[in-house]
C-alpha cells in the first residue's frame, strides 16, 4: 500500500479499527476460521477416540479438498444470481446465507453420525462441511475487498485474520471443552449454532457496491475485439470464450511466462511437506500418550495460538531483514528441526510441560515458516490478476498438502512415533532443494549483464 493513503496520525490509525465496515470484517473472519478445525484437528481426536486407525485418520485429510478446488466454482459464485435472493439482499450477501445455511445443515449432519459404526457417513458430511465452509471463504473474501476502500484494506486483511484465529480457537479448544462435558454430538452442534454469528453480521449490513475498474474494462474490450475478428463465433460460444480468457487463460499464461514456473509449483507444493506429514498425526499422537482432551485443548490451541501469533511476527521481522528467499530457507529449516520436539515427547510420554515445549516450538517455528511463505505467494502474484493467481497458487499448495497428508496415516501405522517423526524431518529436504534451485534463478535475474 502506498504511504499516501495511510492514516496521518496514530490516532487516526487506532480509529480505522473502530471503523463499523472494519468490525464487520472481524466477525466474518471469525465465520471463515470456525469450521477449518472441525473438519481437522478437532475431528482427527473424535476419530481416535472412537478407535479409527491412524490410517484412516490419515486419508481424512481428504475431506479437505474443497479448500484446495475452490477457484474451480467460484467463478459460478461471483456471477451467477440467485433466485430472489439477489433481489432482496444482493449478490454477496445472498450467496453469503446460502453458503452458511448449507455450513449449519452440515455440521448439524456431522454431529449426528457415528465414526466408530458410521465412518462413510461421518466421511461424507466432513465433505460438505469443508465444501460449504470454502464457498462461504469465497463470498467473504469477495465482500472484504468491495465493501472496504483502499485505506481500509489493511485493517481489514488484520482484523479477518484475528477473527479468522479466534474462530479456529472455538472449533479447536472450546468444541473440545464441550466434548470432553457433554459429548461429540453437542460439540458439534454448538459450533453449527456458532454459524449464526456470520449469518446475523451479512444479515446487519449492507451489500457492497462494486465499481468497474478501467483495467477490467480494457480487458473486456480487448477479447470483445478478438471475437469481433471472428465472427464465426458469437452468441454463448463467444460469451464462453471471453469469461475462459479473462478467468483462467490470462492469469495462468502471465504465471506461466516466468522462467522456472515450474520449479516454483513444486517448491509451493512441497514447502510444507514434513509439517504436514507431523501435524496431521499430531491429535492421534496426543490421544495415544494418554493426554485428555482438555490438556490437549489447554496447550495446543490456547497456549499454541500464541505461539503461532509470535512465529508469525518473528517471521514478518525476518523477511524483511534477510528478504523472503532466504527467510524461506530459515523458515523452512527450522520447520525441519522443530520436528525433533516430537520426538523428546515421545520419550517423555504423558508429560505437560514436554507437550507445552513441543507445541511452543513446532508453532513458533511454523509462524516463521509461514510468514515467509505467504510473502513469498504474495510476491508471485501479477497486479493484474492478484486475486485469481493468489486463490490458484494456494489451492495448488493445499493440494499438494492433502495428499501428502492422507499418506501420513499409513506410516505411522507401520513404524512407532520416533521413527514416524524423524522421517517426517525428512519431508522438509524436497522443498530446501528446490529452494537453491529458485534462489539461483533469483540471483541471475539480478546479475548485471556482462559488458559487450
Amino acid at each position: 500500500m502506498k504511504p499516501s493513503v495511510w492514516p496521518a496520525s496514530w490516532l487516526n490509525a487506532v480509529s480505522i479499527y473502530l471503523d463499523r465496515r472494519v468490525l464487520v470484517i472481524l466477525f466474518l473472519g471469525f465465520s471463515e476460521g470456525l469450521p477449518l478445525a472441525l473438519t481437522g484437528s478437532t475431528l482427527s481426536v473424535w476419530l481416535r477416540e472412537q478407535g479409527v486407525s491412524k490410517t484412516g485418520i490419515g486419508l481424512f485429510a481428504l475431506v479437505t479438498m474443497p479448500y484446495a478446488l475452490k477457484f474451480l466454482w467460484a467463478p459460478l459464485i461471483d456471477r451467477l444470481r440467485l433466485p430472489l435472493l439477489t433481489r432482496l439482499f444482493g449478490r454477496r450477501r445472498g450467496w453469503a446465507l446460502v453458503t452458511q445455511a448449507g455450513l449449519m445443515m452440515a455440521l448439524l449432519g456431522l454431529a449426528s453420525t457415528n465414526p466408530a459404526t458410521e465412518l462413510w457417513w461421518t466421511a461424507l458430511f466432513a465433505v460438505l462441511v469443508a465444501f460449504c465452509s470454502a464457498s462461504q471463504d469465497i463470498v467473504v473474501d469477495a465482500y472484504r475487498v468491495e465493501v472496504l476502500d483502499e485505506n481500509r484494506q489493511a485493517a481489514g486483511a488484520a482484523v479477518l485474520v484475528l477473527g479468522y484465529r479466534f474462530g479456529m480457537l472455538a472449533a479447536g479448544a472450546g468444541a473440545l471443552y464441550i466434548a470432553d462435558f457433554h459429548g461429540w454430538r453437542v460439540a458439534y452442534e454448538a459450533m453449527a449454532a456458532l454459524v449464526l454469528v456470520g449469518v446475523v453480521t451479512i444479515l446487519i449490513n449492507q451489500e457492497p457496491k462494486v465499481a468497474v475498474s478501467p483495467e477490467s474494462l480494457q480487458r473486456e474490450q480487448h477479447v470483445a475485439d478478438w471475437l469481433a475478428a471472428r465472427p464465426h463465433l458469437s452468441g454463448r460460444m463467444a460469451a464462453l470464450l471471453s469469461w475462459l480468457y479473462g478467468a483462467v487463460v490470462a492469469p495462468f499464461a502471465q504465471f506461466m511466462s516466468r522462467k522456472g514456473w515450474v520449479v516454483m509449483l513444486a517448491f509451493i507444493a512441497t514447502y510444507k511437506l514434513g509439517e504436514v506429514l507431523a501435524g496431521v498425526m499430531s491429535s492421534p499422537f496426543y490421544v495415544d500418550l494418554g493426554f485428555t482432551k482438555t490438556e490437549i485443548a489447554n496447550v495446543t490451541k490456547l497456549f499454541g495460538l500464541w505461539a503461532t501469533i509470535i512465529g508469525g511476527l518473528l517471521g514478518g521481522l525476518l523477511v524483511g531483514r534477510v528478504g523472503v528467499l532466504r527467510g524461506l530457507m530459515i523458515g523452512g529449516i527450522l520447520q525441519m528441526v522443530s520436528n525433533i520436539s516430537y520426538v523428546a515427547l515421545a520419550w517423555a510420554g504423558h508429560d505437560l510441560s514436554a507437550l507445552a515445549v513441543t507445541v511452543a516450538v513446532e508453532n513458533v517455528c511454523g509462524g516463521v515458516a509461514t510468514a515467509a511463505f505467504v510473502a513469498y505467494l504474495s510476491g508471485l502474484c501479477n497486479v493484474a490478476y492478484t486475486a485469481t493467481q493468489y486463490a490458484l497458487l494456494s489451492s495448488f499448495y493445499k493440494l499438494g498438502g492433502d495428499l501428502f497428508g492422507a499418506s501420513s496415516g499409513w506410516l505411522a501405522d507401520r513404524m512407532d512415533w520416533v521413527s514416524f517423526f524423524l522421517l517426517s524431518m525428512a519431508g522438509a529436504l524436497p522443498a530446501l532443494i528446490l529452494l537453491t534451485r529458485l534462489m539461483g534463478l533469483e540471483s541471475r535475474r539480478a546479475a548485471p549483464a556482462p559488458a559487450e
